[in-house]
């Protein structure tokens, strides 16, 4: 079965974003795990606002990956990217799980992660931890008593930069 990965980057005050979604203080000056975790995903799941910042970014990033958007207002639409969703999203997730392939990654962002970790479908959640305090923005995860989540440590990589990177496991809905 497929697993749903969270593979995402944030400030070490919790941000992802700032508050206009801008992304200017990531660190680009080398791949981070990106390349292998891209060999290892066959299917991108995002919210409609991280694509459409994705798609300022010129060409698409994830051509040769199925590509899926959450979006009430224009489910059932696509273009020349994507797909868009809507409807009963853990469902759809649930059948996405069950087909052949490699993994599925959720790519973004607060809102679909909130929701995603809500109901129980991540499986695994790499963060790198980016030594930059942004004071502001969107959070990773939005604060719910629901969402507590027993997670298991498999794996930490420091770089040069500064940047750690944790690899987990999801455990449990705590």
């Amino acid at each position: 079965m497929k697993k749903v990965c969270l593979f995402i980057a944030a400030s070490l005050d919790g941000y992802i974003a700032r508050k206009n979604g801008d992304i200017d203080w990531l660190f680009t000056d080398q791949d981070y795990g990106t390349s292998d975790f891209m060999a290892g995903i066959d299917t991108v799941v995002m919210g409609r606002k991280t694509y459409e910042q994705v798609l300022g970014f010129g060409e698409y990033p994830y051509q040769g990956k199925a590509g899926f958007v959450v979006s009430q207002t224009r489910a059932g639409e696509t273009d020349d990217n994507v797909e868009f969703i809507g409807g009963d999203l853990k469902e759809f997730i649930n059948q996405l799980r069950h087909q052949p392939g490699q993994d599925i990654w959720l790519v973004g962002g607060g809102e679909i992660i909130y929701h995603f970790l809500r109901w129980g479908l991540v499986d695994e959640l790499i963060l790198s931890v980016h030594p930059i305090i942004l004071g502001d923005g969107i959070p990773l995860i939005y604060r719910d008593s629901e969402l507590a989540t027993v997670l298991e440590l498999k794996n930490i990589i420091t770089y040069d930069s500064g940047l750690v990177q944790m690899y987990y496991s999801i455990v449990s809905k705590g």
